[in-house]
């Protein structure tokens, strides 16, 4: 993990833990640390600018920390890309077309939103299970449940309203002139989704799939039931942190805490600059 800094906007998610926050005065660094040539471990490092001394620095180990980190990483990247695409698919078809039964499915999709995420996991492990529904038709080589693949299935299922609830609306004002436009001059159905309908739909796209970023990445109710919580296989930073804290080791969940509340800062900072010019370049195309 690169170092990086975060000014002092941030200092007050110190006070999730024990480690003191210095106001305006301190900076939190996230980086590498090698006690000797065995490896490195990484480290969150809290500087008081004030005295130039280093203020705090909680360990993150070797062996679950950076997985923990990983694993949360590498399934909601996952999950954002099918949500982004299929909802993509859904709110054009949704949007476009007008057939029996459109309004149940625009109510199937929105209901994750409305139901407890534990409900979700609970119904995901009843149907993808050993003993589910789908669960027992596969068999034990295909199963899923307590293997990161149910991870990206829980993210999926609980963030992809997000994703297709930006992109429809975009969908349901745009103006059809140029894709008509596009259609009298030989333009095939494609070639102006990819030309014209798409270019119009960068600021919604890069919108949900950063919201559905960091609604997975954070995501806990529901994979703590399908992954099984193992730590070092299955076991992701939000599950980290409540593993943590129920041991007691209050400085080791704050440290993953405190990497989880940067990341969402640096998502919902590029969310906020770079949707207007997305936009902006939308209009001009």
């Amino acid at each position: 993990m690169r170092p990086g800094v975060i000014a002092s906007a941030l200092a007050g998610v110190l006070t999730l833990g024990a480690v003191p926050a210095h106001a305006a005065q301190s900076f939190i660094y996230v980086a590498p640390s090698c006690q000797d040539t065995a490896g490195c471990s990484t480290s969150v490092l809290v500087y008081d600018a004030s005295t130039g001394g280093r203020a705090a620095s909680i360990p993150l180990p070797a062996d679950t920390n950076p997985f923990a980190l990983k694993l949360s990483l590498v399934t909601s990247f996952w999950a954002t890309v099918f949500n982004v695409v299929f909802g993509l698919f859904a709110a054009y078809v949704l949007s476009r077309y007008d057939f029996w039964g459109r309004n149940a499915v625009i109510v199937t999709i929105s209901l994750p939103t409305a139901i407890p995420t534990a409900v979700a996991g609970f119904a995901l492990l009843l149907l993808w299970g050993p003993y589910g529904t789908l669960g027992r038709l596969i068999g034990q080589s295909g199963q899923i449940m307590f293997t990161p693949y149910a991870i990206i299935l829980a993210n999926i299922f609980v963030t992809f309203p997000l994703a297709f609830g930006v992109i429809k609306p975009v969908f349901d004002t745009m103006s059809r002139s140029l894709e008509e436009a596009s259609a009298t001059i030989g333009a095939t159905r494609w070639q102006t989704f990819w030309h014209v309908t798409l270019p119009s739909l960068r600021g919604a796209i890069v919108t949900g799939a950063l919201l559905t970023f960091a609604r997975a990445v954070g995501e806990f109710g529901s994979t703590i039931l399908v992954s099984g919580n193992l730590a070092g296989r299955t076991q992701t930073a939000p599950l980290y942190i409540f593993a943590k804290f129920n041991e007691g080791q209050i400085e080791a969940a704050n440290a993953i805490a405190i990497v989880l509340a940067l990341l969402s800062f640096v998502i919902f900072s590029v969310l906020f600059f770079a949707r207007d010019w997305l936009e902006f370049e939308a209009q001009d195309v």
